[in-house]
C-alpha cells in the first residue's frame, strides 16, 4: 500500500514538473515572439546627426529632426541634445526618433554703454540678459562723472547670455580746477549744452525782463568770470527772459 502511494506521489511530482518545464518554455518562446520586432533607442547624446542616422538604421531606426532646436550651454549647435523616446525605451523596428538639435549657446548682442549713467547701463545689460562685471572708475577728461567710458567686450560684440561686462566709470579728479569763462551776454542754451557736455552742471538759473537784452542772453553769472571752479561746483546764472526784444 505505501509503495503505491509512493509510485503515485512520484507519478504526479514527475507531471507538476513536466508542466512547469512546458509553462516556461511557451513563456520564453511567446516573449522572443513579441520581442522579435523591438529594439531599445540608443543613447544619441551629442552625436551629429549623419551618426546618430547611422546608429539608428543599424537597428532599424530613422532619424526625424525636431521642428524646433534648444539653446545648449554644453552640446555644440548641430549635435543632438535628447531623443523623444529617451534613451533605453523600447519601439518598434522601423520606428522613427525625433532627435532635438543643439543651437549651442544662446549669444546676445553687448549693447552701447557710452555715456549711460552706471545704474542705467546695469539696467540695460540686465534687460539683454546680462551683467555687469568689474566697474572700475577712471580719470576720463572727456567723460561726465559717473557715466560709462569703456568697456569689454565692446558694444555689438556677440557673447553667451549670462556673460559679464566690464565697465569703466568716469571719476572726477577731485583737485581739477578750471578758470570760469566770462559768460555775460552769451547765448544761455549754447553755453549750457557746450559746458554739460564738459561735465560741468548748473544750479540757479533765474529768467527776467530786462530791457534792451534780447531773450535767452546770460546777464549775471556765480562764480565770475577768472575764479577758480570745479566740476561738482554748480553754476548760477541770470538770463533775460523770453519775450523780452532789444
Amino acid at each position: 500500500m505505501l509503495r503505491r502511494l509512493l509510485r503515485a506521489a512520484g507519478l504526479a511530482a514527475y507531471a507538476l514538473l513536466v508542466l512547469a518545464v512546458f509553462a516556461f518554455s511557451a513563456y520564453f518562446a511567446f516573449n522572443q515572439w513579441v520581442r522579435r520586432g523591438v529594439t531599445t533607442v540608443p543613447d544619441l547624446t551629442a552625436l551629429g546627426e549623419e551618426e546618430a542616422a547611422a546608429l539608428l538604421a543599424d537597428q532599424g531606426l530613422a532619424l526625424r529632426r525636431a521642428e524646433s532646436g534648444r539653446w545648449s550651454e554644453t552640446i555644440p549647435a548641430g549635435r543632438l541634445i535628447e531623443t523623444r523616446p529617451a534613451a533605453g525605451s523600447l519601439v518598434k523596428r522601423g520606428a522613427a526618433i525625433e532627435g532635438v538639435v543643439s543651437q549651442g549657446a544662446r549669444r546676445v548682442a553687448v549693447p552701447e554703454l557710452a555715456g549711460k549713467a552706471l545704474p542705467a547701463a546695469r539696467l540695460m545689460l540686465g534687460s539683454e540678459g546680462l551683467e555687469a562685471g568689474a566697474t572700475l572708475a577712471v580719470f576720463a577728461a572727456a567723460g561726465t562723472p559717473g557715466t560709462v567710458v569703456g568697456q569689454n567686450p565692446p558694444a555689438g560684440s556677440q557673447t553667451p547670455a549670462g556673460a559679464r561686462v566690464d565697465l569703466l566709470v568716469a571719476q572726477e579728479f577731485s583737485g581739477a580746477t578750471y578758470v570760469m569763462p566770462d559768460l555775460v551776454y552769451r547765448r544761455y542754451e549754447p553755453v549750457r549744452r557746450a559746458l554739460e557736455a564738459r561735465g560741468f552742471r548748473f544750479g540757479n538759473v533765474t529768467f527776467e525782463p530786462y530791457e534792451g537784452i534780447a531773450e535767452g542772453t546770460i546777464l549775471r553769472q556765480s562764480p565770475l568770470p577768472g575764479h577758480p571752479l570745479r566740476r561738482s561746483e554748480a553754476i548760477a546764472l541770470g538770463v533775460s527772459a523770453p519775450g523780452v526784444t532789444p
